[in-house]
């Protein structure tokens, strides 16, 4: 469990497929804390165009993520673990303005892998065929304060540890590579 006297905010951040909802449920269930799936703050519209294999836009992702900064700045006794793609630094630094305690856990992968692991989720909202539109978002976070870079095909066990003594400050996001 993590410390309550200065109630973290945390977010679980990459691409389709990367695995931002097996690790944030794995944290908030060790750390004993709220989770927030960024997917259920989509609004209908955003839903419907990525179930049609329509690529979401800044504008469309603009409403969505005002949602999530808005849970991230609620007063809030403890710490919350929040999923979302969090593509571009605008994206980022919009959810660190509302809390500026905010980190971010990065779960990197490669093209290929995260087509393979969205194609076999076939019941998921995000098809196979949007994977790429993904990767030309993403704008690489390493580098960015309070930013950890994980291999998101490392064992969930791993990534969830790794995230945990990060948090707690024992482990330096450079001590860790991908």
């Amino acid at each position: 469990m993590l410390s309550n006297e200065n109630p973290a905010r945390l977010v679980i951040m990459g691409v389709a497929g990367c695995g931002k909802s097996s690790l944030g449920q794995a944290c908030a269930k060790a750390w004993q804390v709220s989770l927030l799936e960024g997917d259920h703050f989509h609004s209908a519209a955003n839903v419907h165009k990525m179930r049609s294999g329509v690529a979401l836009s800044d504008d469309d992702r603009a409403a969505w993520l005002d949602l999530l900064a808005a849970e991230l700045a609620m007063p809030n006794p403890s710490p919350v673990v929040l999923t979302c793609s969090a593509l571009r630094q605008r994206y980022r630094d919009r959810l660190r303005a509302a809390a500026p305690q905010v980190r971010f856990v990065f779960l990197a992968l490669t093209r290929e892998q995260a087509r393979a692991r969205v194609a076999a989720r076939p019941a998921h909202l995000f098809p196979v065929s949007l994977v790429d539109s993904q990767f030309e978002t993403l704008e690489d976070p390493t580098g960015e304060p309070g930013v950890l870079q994980l291999d998101a095909t490392r064992p969930l066990n791993e990534l969830t540890e790794a995230t945990t003594r990060w948090m707690r400050g024992q482990l330096r996001a450079e001590e860790v590579r991908p």
